[in-house]
């Protein structure tokens, strides 16, 4: 029944979703201070198995068991690391260690809920913050009322997160990868026994993603809890866990040292250089443009400080830098959903230049319908098909056939295999992978044919072989239609091969910009920097 050390034991699990095997007979063991890394593409399985660990309705195996290891207290019903006959951490009394198979008690058990309560997720691209309160606050709400020292234990979470620094911040106003890392604080803030992670640091830039990593580990080994980690990542699976799951279909293609597994997986992958092309006439333009705003805990916050730039009709242009740096606020800058309070921000339609802060039908509302912006917290409609989400939905009128026929031909552009199309066509948003959904959501922007597209974390959560193939579609749609991009991205690899020119952005200014190699080389001089930083 798997050794005295083993915490969470997969036995077997096989799970279908509208008859279509999703995960085929997988087992593993996973003890503590430990950490399972399953790698694999875009609707291999991984995030099914993170649900199915997590207890998430709707996710019990078909055949097979999830068992874990704890022990419980016959008093008051509490949970801890299994240590035959240890006290109760809650009330003291003497507890026993027990193997609880989730999946085979009733919905409502106790013990069912109890253990559900002591197991940590973070799931991909959702920031399940609360907006209005603060940094400091979002954190202290996930500890328990009664506990002591409350203010201490959050205040202390932020500094294992590296978020001290934005403590008092409205946590609507943080950047996607600082929202990240205030929702891995909430979920050690609940003093989990079993941490459940599906791509925790797909929108983060590297060295954030290497510090979180970092840290992640340390809590694992230092507490003695286990942790399953689910990634496209190479790098972290190999930095992160101690042993690997390749999956493919729901099937294990391979397990064991990370380095191996990872190798194997990354023998299919290969990303092909764009030639480039010649840029046209300016289509945006930036001059000494800023977003400064009043916080009463903050003063003055420059979120873009004086920026003058300009974009090529034809160009696919890269804003890179760290989380926080500005980079989001200047992308929303220019498509007008957040106006400028300083200086310009201007596009160009047809021979005329539209300032995208003047709001109204003569202002930007003149631009809007030929820009896309695929945000990082992009949503479909759940209740509607994807033929749905990418036609009426969106308000395209056209025949239903050709609905379809377009629809079609947005899936096949952004890396869907023929013969899924139909069936991807006529599935809803929640029986695909969060992977598919993304490239659903850049579909579509695609779809409505914008002149300028803006791409926030485009491929922060696909796996390589799908990101190249989106990197293509970019680049397609460039050539093809002479469409314009927008790309802020932490993905190096995308920006070195797919991008035209870059722009290093650092404290709400444009600290350098040129050729993609020139500014990655800035970057990784900041990222070094920020690194040596943290050390002392």
């Amino acid at each position: 029944m798997g050794g005295s050390s083993d915490l969470i034991i997969i036995e077997n699990v096989t799970k279908k979703f509208n008859g279509k095997t999703v995960l085929n007979n997988v087992s593993a063991k996973i003890s503590a201070g430990k950490i399972l890394g399953l790698i694999g593409k875009s609707a291999a399985g991984k995030s099914v198995l993170i649900h199915m660990l997590r207890g998430s309705e709707g996710y019990a195996p078909d055949s097979g068991r999830v068992l874990y290891r704890v022990n419980r207290c016959p008093e008051c019903g509490g949970m801890d690391l299994p240590s035959e006959g240890a006290p109760c951490p809650r009330c003291g009394a003497r507890s026993a260690t027990e193997e609880i198979d989730y999946w085979g008690m009733g919905e409502h058990d106790p013990v069912r809920q109890e253990l559900k309560g002591r197991i940590a997720i973070m799931l991909q691209r959702t920031f399940a913050l609360f907006g209005d309160m603060s940094v400091v606050e979002n954190v202290m709400e996930a500890i328990r009322p009664d506990a002591k020292g409350r203010v201490e234990k959050a205040i202390g979470l932020l500094e294992f997160v590296n978020m001290t620094h934005r403590t008092t911040h409205i946590a609507r106003d943080l950047s996607g990868g600082e929202k990240q890392r205030i929702v891995m604080a909430r979920q050690l803030a609940k003093d989990p026994l079993f941490f459940l992670a599906d791509e925790p640091t797909g929108t983060l830039d590297p060295y954030t993603s290497g510090l979180v990593h970092e840290r992640l580990v340390r809590h694992v080994r230092e507490s003695g809890i286990c942790m399953v980690l689910a990634s496209h990542w190479p790098e972290a699976i190999v930095q992160m866990a101690d042993s690997a799951i390749w999956l493919d279909s729901g099937n294990v293609v391979a397990e064991g040292d990370p380095r191996d597994v990872t190798e194997r997986f990354m023998a299919e992958y290969r990303f092909e250089r764009s030639e480039g092309r010649e840029a046209g006439e300016p289509i945006v333009r930036l001059d000494d443009a800023q977003k400064h705003f009043f916080s009463v805990s903050r003063g003055v916050v420059k979120a873009v400080d004086g920026v003058s730039l300009e974009i090529r009709e034809r160009e696919i242009f890269a804003l890179v830098g760290l989380s926080g740096a500005g980079k989001t606020t200047m992308s929303r800058m220019i498509s007008g959903m957040t106006p400028a309070t300083g200086g310009s921000v201007k596009v160009r339609i047809g021979d005329d230049w539209v300032d995208m802060s003047e709001a109204g039908l003569s202002g930007k509302g003149r631009a809007t319908p030929y820009i896309g912006f695929l945000h990082q917290e992009y949503s479909l409609y759940p209740f509607d098909t994807v033929l749905q989400n990418l036609s009426t939905s969106i308000g395209m009128k056209m025949p239903a056939e050709l609905a379809k026929m377009k629809a079609a031909q947005v899936l096949y552009s952004v890396g869907f295999p023929k013969r899924d199309v139909e069936r991807i066509l006529y599935s809803y948003p929640d029986s695909l992978s969060v992977g598919e959904c993304q490239r659903i959501a850049f579909a579509q922007v695609l779809i409505k044919e914008p002149r300028l597209i803006i791409l926030d974390e485009p491929t922060g959560t696909m796996d390589p072989i799908t990101k190249t193939i989106v990197a293509k579609s970019i680049i397609r749609a460039r050539d093809d239609l002479d469409e314009t991009f927008v790309i802020v991205s932490h993905d190096m690899d995308l920006i070195q091969n797919c991008c035209d020119r870059a722009a290093f952005v650092k404290g709400g200014k444009i600290i350098g910009s040129g050729p993609p190699a020139e500014v990655i080389r800035m970057f990784e001089a900041e990222e070094a920097s920020a690194a040596k930083g943290d050390r002392s």
